[in-house]
């Protein structure tokens, strides 16, 4: 059955005007959005464009991060939580690691001193509670040096840590009974023969008196193994 309808060459001359352009020159997407409008979508060309329109639109990108960093802020967050430290727990830190002359660990704490501080009022109640010792601050630093240094070096860091004199001439005494050994120790280590030139024998003087040991004993040492 054939229907009746306009004639072809109506249709085909529907697409222009006078004046107008031709259907070539026509938007490809119209009968599309007149089929949305029609549905009650709106058109995804306008959609498209009013996105793209949009300079407050946000992007969100994806960033990597190295393996074991922390998120942006993390360690912000885990410092704002963290308690801060009183200057007795500070000062408990320090001398659990080792022996602090008093002098030492004021200079420690010095720069984290508030206000409500009292720094002498600590220290005297870390001597009181036998936390803070002069005396076994002086014993430690025998221990440690003494296998290395001779008596004068060794005294010489007692006093920069004003220890009080009576330790200091303690150690000092102790420390001679006993700096001949100490001094041949670390001359056998070192060297191990007797200087056969005086460039030598004052190349090791030099060497043992660098390292606190006295003249006396530096003499004894260099020319006293042959006759042993």
């Amino acid at each position: 059955m054939i229907r009746k309808g306009r004639p072809l060459s109506s249709a085909a001359n529907a697409g222009r005007n006078a004046d107008g352009p031709r259907d070539d020159d026509a938007d490809p997407f119209e009968s599309f959005d007149a089929h949305d409008r029609a549905e009650g979508r709106q058109p995804q060309s306008d959609s498209s464009a009013e996105a793209a329109a949009d300079p407050s639109e946000t992007t969100y990108t994806r960033s990597r991060r190295t393996p074991g960093e922390a998120k942006p802020g993390q360690d912000d967050a885990k410092k704002s939580q963290r308690p801060a430290r009183s200057l007795k727990g500070r000062a408990l830190g320090y001398l659990s690691r080792r022996e602090y002359s008093r002098s030492e660990l004021a200079r420690k704490l010095k720069p984290f001193v508030e206000e409500t501080d009292s720094l002498d009022t600590l220290l005297d109640s870390l001597e009181a509670e036998n936390w803070l010792s002069d005396s076994r601050f002086a014993e430690s630093l025998v221990h440690r040096r003494s296998s290395r240094l001779g008596a004068s070096r060794i005294v010489g860091e007692l006093k920069q840590h004003a220890v009080d004199q009576t330790l200091v001439e303690e150690a000092s005494a102790q420390l001679r009974e006993t700096e001949l050994a100490r001094a041949q120790a670390v001359w056998r280590k070192k060297f191990s023969q007797l200087p056969e030139t005086p460039a030598e024998r004052a190349r090791q003087a030099r060497f043992l008196a660098s390292r606190g040991f006295s003249g006396a004993t530096i003499g004894k040492i260099l020319k006293g193994f042959d006759e042993e």
